[in-house]
């Protein structure tokens, strides 16, 4: 066992919830991000400006999503280069076999959660056989890309159709009960963002669209420019722009120090998302990561724009279509966006600064 474990350590190898479930998802949201969602925005922008250059260059862009994916999360977990080159491969094929399901003629959701089971799977073999030969340079790669394309054509179906299934449960109970899962969907999304994990990735995941995409929206600006807002005395200009265009991610530390500082951003997502979902209507028909990105480069915000317009391959699977945008549609947006989480976030802040439950300091970033 000592020997394995120094085999492990010699190799950087660790299992690890922090390696996997943080470091790797994170990376994987940043893959999907310079791939799927930048691709999808020039295409949009292309598409709207009769530019078919740009439509090509987003073509070209979304295409590579699987293995961005795979490369970003081979990057997290230190792969060397004849492993992180090879991931490639291994992310296209998990991405393309996730897509499908067992069900015949239904569309998957599970191509980035294939991804970022298979790709950390053929990353940490590829590692623990990385320089152990003298012909590494063939041993490496094929086993990287063996184990992973292996895997992708073995599990990579079933994780779409599970992926696909519980997807689907979460949007058929928000358009069925859409004040209760409006509260859910926008404060567990809006948690999801501000830990260190990736509310994007977990919605690509599970391809939130439609009403539960609206919801998602809600609960990510409510946390980033809640937070925006109520640090505003700490942190001034800097810190507006940093947690509300960046990530409220930045508050994690002080969170830990008093988690009471979150109440304020949880409480308006729990009053937003519903508003999202029952006043205004508003659904994410764009890529199904803008669900969890936010105000983040509104990218939230271009993805609801985006789906109206020229709804996401996902999106287009659940029943939604292109519509012409009107003064509520546009009404809602700016109001779940920017203006309520402002307002309430801070009138929550202020009553529980009054209370003695968030101190001078508290939310000063380091």
């Amino acid at each position: 066992m000592k020997n394995f474990d120094a085999f492990l350590k010699r190799k950087n190898i660790c299992f690890s919830a922090r390696r996997y479930g943080i470091d790797a998802l994170s990376a994987m949201a940043q893959g999907l991000f310079c791939s799927l969602l930048i691709g999808t925005i020039i295409k949009t922008l292309g598409e709207q400006l009769g530019l078919g250059f740009l439509v090509d260059v987003g073509g070209y862009a979304s295409a590579m999503s699987g293995a961005a994916m795979a490369v970003a999360i081979g990057f997290a977990l230190q792969a060397p280069p004849l492993v992180l080159f090879s991931l490639a491969t291994v992310g296209y094929a998990a991405n393309a076999l996730g897509s499908t399901t067992l069900i015949p003629d239904q569309p998957g959701a599970g191509g980035p959660l294939a991804v970022l089971f298979i790709a950390i799977i053929a990353a940490e073999c590829g590692k623990a056989v990385s320089k152990e030969t003298r012909i590494d340079i063939l041993v490496t790669p094929l086993t990287t890309i063996l184990v992973g394309v292996g895997l992708s054509a073995w599990w990579a179906p079933s994780i779409g159709t599970a992926a696909t299934a519980v997807g689907s449960l979460i949007m058929w109970a928000t358009d069925l009960q859409p004040f209760l899962m409006g509260i859910v969907v926008s404060v567990l999304v809006g948690v999801a963002l501000t830990l260190p994990i990736s509310s994007a990735a977990i919605c690509a995941a599970f391809s939130l669209t439609g009403l539960a995409g609206g919801a998602a929206v809600a609960g990510c600006c409510a946390n980033m420019v809640g937070f925006a807002v109520l640090s505003f005395r700490e942190n001034g200009w800097g810190g507006l722009v940093s947690q509300g265009l960046g990530t409220s991610m930045l508050q994690m530390g002080n969170i830990m120090k008093n988690p009471r500082i979150w109440l304020p951003a949880i409480l308006t997502s729990a009053v937003t998302g519903p508003i999202a979902t029952c006043v205004f209507h508003l659904e994410m028909n764009g890529p199904p990561v803008s669900s969890g990105m936010g105000t983040c480069g509104l990218v939230g915000q271009i993805g609801v724009w985006t789906g109206w317009l020229s709804p996401s391959p996902q999106a287009l699977a659940n029943g939604a279509a292109a519509i012409t945008p009107g003064a509520m549609d546009w009404l809602g947006l700016v109001l779940i966006s920017f203006v309520l989480p402002a307002a309430l976030c801070w009138a929550f802040g202020l009553l529980f600064r009054r209370a003695g439950w968030i101190g001078d300091g508290d939310l000063t970033l380091q």
